[in-house]
């Protein structure tokens, strides 16, 4: 069908070409965001028109609005392994409008014939608009008012089973999960200073990503980026949330994994965030400048994965390989803190008292994650097939499941759960068992469990979010929560090898 279209439309796209591509936001002179039936027919409009363009409909909406990836390659998607693989996501929350129109105006300018270069190198995935039902009404949560950007361990709603199931189709090298920040509130202005940067970048801060493409994305991307912005005289800064600093501490965001950066790094991959500063009205202010410096940064991140391919491929395709062969007995952190390591944090920022950009001296600046309790990594789990709940979750994950085969010398562990106390994560509080493992000498009825490998990709993941005192994990979801009882045997089994 689409060789018909692109055959009866040749005269159309060579009009558009010669006319130049204007997104919907852009035909308005941006004085209003893109409705989603706009995106739509958008959207149609380039893949008609363009030879690089595919475009599939990974799922729906809870209110049935498609969502749709947009595919860029001068092949087949995702069939050439030279090619380096790049996934960008935007709008989870739906009042942070101006990464949706980046992400457009960025499709605009891969479909011209003067970027085609890139798909040498690159195949690349555009989700422009995560949350089609917030956006048309601009509020954060999805349809069932949920935030879609902490659902991505539990994987309970539509938006995020299709971006995962994307993921999980292409396992892409790289990814960026495009927001916007809002530095207006009054806590800052009773401070009287404010965030004044364009454009936040924010890496994996996870400590069981691999070390080696943390350094990489520390000490090579953020460097990169940073020339690259400050070219093109846009403020910039690395993610620094927290604060006042008198009040609060400064950290590099949150290590955990529900989100749409961290869920794709704690699997290797090469990971990143980007924050654009949002209008003072949650919606249209300033929104030409806003949707620009998006699509610079997301422009930023293609050109360097080009530069880079061989490089970032090699290391994605090694560390990936260690998470399939996971080493039994290997050490998992799972329950973190944000450290100070001495250094202090010179803040940009703007002055309400002298309408001008200036610089704060953090003293409370914690940029180090560090772990407070880690467990060995077990050969797999074993789920018992009376809770339901959990064997959805892992259908969810698209984890592989199996048939438990023991061999001479494998053992079995329960926790006992003892008691249960509480711990702060940034600020929430959330479960903390006391637990203690025996080792099981009876035998079990092993057609009444499921068995997780701990062998996969997902086998970090899978493991944070098991076991019980997992700052990150399940339990501390409510959907999960009464599987932890005081006084009673934790289900869920461990399979030591």
């Amino acid at each position: 069908m689409k060789k018909y279209l692109i055959f009866l439309l040749i005269p159309l796209a060579s009009s558009v070409f010669a006319q130049e591509l204007y997104t919907p936001a852009e035909k308005s002179s941006f004085s209003k965001t893109t409705g989603y039936d706009e995106l739509s027919q958008y959207i149609q409009m380039l893949d008609s028109v363009s030879e690089v363009l595919s475009v599939e409909i990974i799922g729906q909406s809870v209110q049935d609005r498609n969502l749709y990836a947009m595919k860029f390659s001068s092949s087949t998607f995702g069939k050439d392994k030279s090619k380096i693989r790049i996934l960008i996501l935007a709008q989870q929350h739906g009042n942070e409008q101006s990464g949706k129109e980046g992400a457009l105006l960025l499709a605009e300018e891969m479909v011209k014939p003067e970027n085609k270069y890139l798909f040498s190198k690159i195949d690349l995935a555009i989700v422009p608009q995560m949350n089609p039902d917030g956006s048309e009404v601009n509020k954060r949560r999805n349809g069932n008012e949920m935030d879609l950007n902490r659902n991505h361990l539990i994987l309970t709603e539509p938006e995020t089973k299709a971006i995962h199931s994307l993921f999980d189709k292409y396992l892409f090298d790289v990814t960026m999960d495009v927001h916007e920040f809002f530095p207006f509130g009054e806590t800052w202005r009773e401070f009287g200073y404010r965030n004044n940067s364009d454009v936040l970048m924010g890496i994996n801060t996870n400590i069981n990503v691999s070390k080696k493409i943390r350094e990489l994305s520390a000490n090579s991307y953020l460097p990169f980026i940073k020339k690259y912005f400050n070219e093109r005289n846009i403020k910039n800064f690395i993610y620094s949330p927290g604060g006042p600093p008198e009040a609060e501490y400064i950290r590099h965001s949150t290590f955990d994994i529900n989100d749409g950066r961290q869920s794709f790094g704690i699997q290797n991959t090469f990971s990143f965030i980007q924050e654009g500063m949002n209008g003072t009205d949650s919606y249209v202010e300033n929104l030409k400048h806003r949707a620009e410096n998006q699509m610079t940064g997301m422009r930023g991140l293609i050109e360097y994965s080009f530069q880079n391919k061989n490089e970032i491929q090699k290391l994605v395709k090694s560390e990936r390989e260690l998470l399939l062969k996971s080493a039994p007995e290997t050490s998992v952190s799972i329950q973190n803190e944000h450290s100070g390591n001495g250094q202090k944090l010179e803040l940009p920022v703007y002055s309400y008292s002298t309408q001008r950009d200036t610089h704060l001296i953090v003293e409370n600046y914690r940029p180090v994650v560090e772990s407070i309790y880690d467990v060995l990594k077990p050969t797999g789990y074993l789920i018992p097939k009376k809770y339901p709940e959990i064997i959805s979750w892992a259908k969810n994950q698209s984890l592989k499941i199996e048939e438990l085969k023991r061999k001479p010398g494998d053992r079995i562990e329960q926790y006992v759960i003892n008691s249960i106390d509480s711990i702060d994560f940034e600020g929430d509080i959330v479960v903390n068992p006391v637990a203690m493992t025996n080792e099981l000498k009876s035998r079990i009825k092993e057609d009444e469990y499921i068995y997780i490998p701990c062998s996969q990709l997902k086998g970090n993941m899978i493991l944070i979010a098991l076991e019980p005192k997992s700052m990150l994990g399940l339990m501390t979801y409510k959907q999960f929560s009464h599987l932890l009882v005081a006084g009673q045997k934790y289900p869920i089994l461990r399979v030591i090898r």
